[in-house]
């Protein structure tokens, strides 16, 4: 029996076989999902900007690898700036990327630069941040790029710095979460962003939404997949439909967890359970194309039994579309976590 307008769920989707076409359904009519990776210099393109290999040890390793082929990540170049460590804010649009924030010699850094994707190099100045933070959740769309919270030691904050993407200059006061946070994850559509999850210790973290192209503060979305502790050190990504949330780290004092979460970004509902990562990692880099999505490296745990300990080079994918456990796509240039990533094919494009 087939389901009455008023039945469908508010972002469901299908495959029309009558235009072999995915739909996603938005309240009143189903509207035809893109799904084929941009022609954008080489097609899509993921860049995994910096990190660290151990505790104090910084790289400025920059490595990239095209979405759609599954191989070894290729040198991009290394970081010229100062916040070359840990949990660098990244946007990005079709043609930039932009990096801001992070913590590099025992400082907070407050810098914001920028590089080409479709090309290699270094970094450019760009501008500054209202203040010098790390683990600030970030997100973009075309034109617009969001910087949200952050911590500045030993607390978070609640803060949220907007650029545009396509010109240079400081961060500028876009409105503020909810609550201050820090570690957690962003993802968006072409209007919405996603503030997902995040650490506000002993508290359970409200996740967010903004309205991109507008200004103002961020209002409740809904429940993670696992409501009862909150998760931080995840990676988020998206196609313009839907966002998913991978690794990250549970509870106090915490563990790392392998299990990825997804969200209807288009709702205000709660996150599902999606699959699990073959590598259990936290503060990995990740990206994605309207089709699928790329996990990079991270911290394994310790003990694990299953995968090495410390910073892994392990890059696994999954189809944006279809509820799976991550394949084994290929490796980075240099194992290690904290990573910051940036790609011009993700969902807010």
């Amino acid at each position: 029996m087939s389901l009455t307008p008023k039945d469908i769920p508010v972002g469901a989707v299908r495959f029309n076989t009558d235009s072999s076409k995915m739909e996603v359904y938005i309240g009143s009519t189903w509207m035809e999902v893109a799904v084929s990776s941009p022609n954008l210099d080489g097609g899509a393109r993921g860049v995994f900007h910096s990190g660290r290999t151990s505790s104090g040890n910084d790289v400025n390793t920059i490595d990239f690898i095209t979405i759609s082929t599954a191989g070894n990540a290729v040198d991009f170049g290394d970081s010229t700036q100062s916040n070359e460590s840990q949990n660098i804010g990244v946007v990005s649009s079709r043609t930039r990327g932009l990096n801001g924030g992070g913590y590099s010699s025992s400082s907070l850094q407050n810098e914001i630069g920028f590089l080409t994707i479709s090309s290699t190099g270094a970094h450019s100045d760009f501008g500054n941040l209202q203040s010098a933070r790390r683990m600030a959740q970030s997100l973009s769309s075309a034109t617009r790029g969001i910087f949200a919270g952050g911590l500045i030691d030993p607390n978070g904050q609640n803060t949220i710095d907007f650029v545009t993407i396509a010109s240079t200059g400081n961060g500028v006061d876009y409105g503020d979460l909810i609550q201050n946070r820090a570690s957690g994850t962003g993802m968006a559509s072409p209007t919405r962003g996603l503030i997902i999850d995040g650490y506000l210790h002993p508290s359970v973290v409200a996740n967010t939404f903004i309205t991109i192209a507008t200004l103002g503060n961020a209002q409740e979305f809904g429940d993670s997949f696992d409501s009862s502790t909150n998760r931080y050190g995840n990676m988020g990504i998206s196609n313009s439909i839907r966002g998913i949330a991978g690794g990250g780290v549970t509870g106090s004092p915490g563990s790392i967890t392998k299990y990825i979460e997804s969200y209807q970004i288009a709702t205000r509902g709660r996150g599902t359970n999606f699959g699990d990562l073959v590598t259990t990692t936290r503060s990995t880099g990740g990206i994605a194309s309207p089709t699928r999505g790329v996990f990079a490296g991270g911290r394994a745990p310790a003990d694990s039994d299953s995968s090495p300990s410390g910073p892994v080079d392990f890059i696994q994918y999954v189809s944006m579309q279809t509820e799976s456990d991550t394949v084994d796509f290929g490796d980075l240039t240099q194992g290690r976590y904290e990573i910051s990533s940036m790609g011009n094919a993700h969902g807010g494009l």
